[in-house]
Parts: C-alpha cells; sequence; structure tokens
C-alpha cells in the first residue's frame, strides 16, 4: 500500500459535519451562570462574536464552510493521510495503521481550522480583536495566524508552566502580532488571585480562561475565543475527518478502531465525528477512543455533571466530565491536555457508550513518541502521543490475536516546540 494515500484537491471539504443532527438524544443545554436557565444566544453575544455562536447551534447535518475561509484552508489542506508502514514493520502487526497528519499547517496542528473559521466571524462582524488562553501554544499560534490573516488584534493568556518550557510558541504567537502573557497574571482580577498567593504558581487552563473572558468583557470591541470544548470548534475540526473518509475509502480501507488524544476534545472529534456518523446512521461497529493524561484524567476520574469551563466561575455551566473547575494539574508536557474538563458532546457521547476512554501516564507517552520518530521519521506532539501509545498497544492486541484491523488515529500535530520533553524523557 501506498505511504502517502489520497492528497487530491476535491478531499478538501466543502461543508462541517453536524454530529447533533444524527444524535436522537442530545445533550443538555448550557445554563446561565447567574439564573441557571438554559442559556441563549443573546446571553453569549457579549463574549462571542455571534457567528460562532450560531455554528453551534444550527441544527442541519451539513454547515457549508464559507468560501473565503476554506480558499485560506487550501493553502495546507487536506492533509496527507499516511500509511504507518514503519510502525507496522516494527510492530509485526497484522493491524493496518492510518494517521491524518495535521503537523504540516502554517502553525503546525489542528488548532488552525476552527482558528480560521472564528476569526472569519469575528472580521465579518467588526469586530477588533480577539482575547483567548492557550495551554502548550498551538492554539494561541493558531489563532495569532487566523487574526493576522483577517486583520484583528490578538492577545493571549498562556499558562504559565508552558510559557517557561515553551518559548519556542511565544516567539511565534508574536512574531504573528500577538501580545503574550504568563498565566496567573497580575494584569486581571481572575488571575491576581492566584499570582498574589504564588508568583510561581504553574497555572491551569481553567485560570487561563478566566483571564482571557475577563479582558474580553472589560475590553472595547473585544470577544472572546476558544479553541476547544464548544460545540462550534468541534464543528470545524470535522474537516480532518471527512478528509480521512474520502481518502480511506480511496484505498479501499475503513476504520475498525478511531482513536484520538482528549484535552478539551477538538482534536478527537475532528477526526472521529465523521465516522461516529457511520455508526449512529449506518450500522457500522467500529470503535472509538479517547486517550487522556493520568495526570488530568477528566473522562477516566472525573464526574459527568454541571460544571463552570473556568476556574473563577464567569463562563456558563457546561454538563461534562469535570474533575472540578479548582483541579490544578501537574505540569506535564502535553499542556494541551491540561483542562479540567470535557466537551460536552465527546462526554455525552461517552455516556452513550459510544466512546471508551482510557488514561496513560507520561513516561508510556513519551516512550511510543520514540517508537513513532524511529519508525516513521516524524516527531509528533506530546498531546498527539498519547494517541500513539494506545495505538501501539492495539496493534500488539491485534498481533496476539492474530486478527487484522485498521486503525486509524489523528496525529494532531508536530513536536518541534517540545524538544526540552524529549530531553528529558530520551536520557
Amino acid at each position: 500500500m501506498k505511504r502517502f494515500l489520497c492528497r487530491k484537491e476535491e478531499f478538501l471539504s466543502k461543508s462541517f459535519y453536524n454530529i447533533k443532527a444524527d444524535l436522537k438524544e442530545q445533550p443538555k443545554p448550557f445554563l446561565h451562570p447567574g439564573t441557571k436557565q438554559p442559556i441563549t444566544p443573546d446571553d453569549l453575544a457579549p463574549l462571542f462574536p455571534m457567528g460562532f455562536i450560531m455554528d453551534g447551534g444550527i441544527p442541519d447535518r451539513y454547515i457549508p464552510i464559507p468560501e473565503e475561509v476554506r480558499e485560506k484552508m487550501a493553502l495546507y489542506r487536506p492533509t496527507s493521510l499516511i500509511y504507518a508502514s514503519g510502525l507496522k514493520k516494527y510492530l509485526d502487526t497484522p493491524a493496518d495503521i492510518f494517521y491524518k497528519y495535521e503537523g504540516t499547517n502554517p502553525m503546525g496542528s489542528h488548532k488552525i481550522n476552527t482558528a480560521l473559521m472564528q476569526a472569519y466571524h469575528a472580521a465579518k462582524e467588526g469586530v477588533r480583536g480577539l482575547c483567548t488562553e492557550t495551554g502548550a501554544g498551538q492554539w494561541g499560534s493558531a489563532l495569532s495566524y487566523a487574526g493576522q490573516m483577517f486583520g484583528l488584534d490578538i492577545e493571549v493568556f498562556m499558562v504559565r508552566t508552558s510559557f517557561r518550557s515553551k518559548p519556542g510558541r511565544k516567539i511565534v504567537m508574536e512574531m504573528n502580532g500577538a501580545r503574550v502573557h504568563e498565566s496567573p497574571s497580575n494584569l486581571t482580577d481572575s488571575g491576581k488571585k492566584y499570582y498574589s498567593e504564588d508568583p510561581n504558581h504553574p497555572g491551569s487552563l481553567g485560570i487561563a480562561i478566566s483571564e482571557a473572558v475577563e479582558t474580553a468583557v472589560k475590553g472595547k470591541g473585544i470577544k472572546y475565543s476558544l479553541g476547544s470544548v464548544l460545540d462550534g470548534v468541534l464543528l470545524h475540526q470535522t474537516v480532518i475527518g471527512q478528509e480521512a473518509l474520502l481518502q480511506l475509502n480511496d484505498a479501499g480501507a475503513y476504520p475498525d478502531v478511531v482513536i484520538g488524544a482528549v484535552g478539551g476534545g477538538s482534536n478527537f472529534a475532528g477526526i472521529s465525528f465523521p465516522f461516529l456518523k457511520d455508526v449512529l446512521t449506518g450500522g457500522k461497529k467500529t470503535r472509538f477512543i479517547a486517550v487522556e493524561p493520568e495526570a488530568c484524567p477528566s473522562m477516566t476520574k472525573g464526574e459527568l455533571k454541571y460544571d463552570f469551563g473556568d476556574s473563577i466561575g464567569s463562563t456558563p455551566l457546561i454538563y461534562m466530565h469535570t474533575l472540578g473547575k479548582d483541579f490544578i494539574p501537574a505540569p506535564i508536557h502535553a499542556g494541551g491536555l491540561r483542562y479540567h474538563g470535557m466537551a460536552p458532546l465527546v462526554s455525552h457521547l461517552a455516556n452513550l457508550g459510544f466512546i471508551n476512554a482510557v488514561a496513560v501516564n507520561e513516561t508510556k507517552v513519551f516512550d511510543a513518541a520514540k517508537t513513532f520518530v524511529k519508525t516513521e521519521g516524524l516527531i509528533p506532539a506530546p498531546e498527539s502521543s498519547h494517541a500513539i501509545a494506545i495505538v501501539i498497544e492495539e496493534a500488539l492486541k491485534a498481533k496476539k490475536e492474530n486478527k487484522k484491523i485498521n486503525i486509524l488515529f489523528n496525529c494532531s500535530g508536530h513536536g518541534m516546540f517540545d524538544m526540552a520533553a524529549f530531553d528529558k524523557h530520551i536520557k
């Protein structure tokens, strides 16, 4: 089988796939933090561009991608679907392994797909700028790039543990014109609460979200932007799985198992939701595995309940798997997976039994990454390496059972800014 599969222009999606159109039971609604009543688009309007709000609420199965956004996506999409022949040979497995490689776009991760859409909505509505948070920096980099593409000012609160361990991401954001702050900071009331207690507080995505939301609400002509969790974000990422579906079909294959790392849930949703459609509507029996870090196990150890999306409690209440808004995870290298909650749609599908969640420790993750580099020649992001760890498990299980299966996973970004982490773990 060819190693690089079907990077054809016609595989670039013209629309996003909305999985809610195929769900018999819908997720619970977001609740207003004050009234505890279901939130309305008008309630969210002070925070988000209305176009982004509506992306999460349109009932149609397929939602057209604006041509201006599609033209910018065409600079890097469709991304390659790669047949992992080196990994297969190394593991001596009957399993065929495929991965979507999202590390080839200008900012090196899948985050750019929703960044372009959110920047488009903001610019179209006359918004001056967007404020956001970022963990390891992939999302902040993507939004800074999208912001300069659409003429927006971008301000980013970056979780301190990643800010200090991954200076390259800060440089990328600043080169794209963004202003970047360590979080918790002393620039916001939300941040001062933690900064005053400990100026070297490692931070969390929940704290950084609080700072970004506060800045957006108090700023003139500023809206907030989020890189994961929300329905609209997951919707935008479905370009990944839709391309993979066409590419695999062109190669005469279909996945028995789909695997992705989960922090907030966007890259997992992006690769899995178009295949979940075939389970929901077409009787397919594909298994879906969401892989999270043991240090922040929202799905495997958290509760399914209403919780705030940030640490201060200023966001809507979201029904999701959560470790609690006050949870501060250990400063692991996969900064993009250090979020206390899980996307409500991913949580809902897991609760219905369509998704299985597993947690892996950091040592196993970096061992998997080393194997992947040796066999595939690509350095995966620490976040993506969580998925690779379980891909290897599934491939070895197939070997033990002498079972031929197709495994698909999302390599959501490259790890070229993570050299300090790899240096620590290869010694």
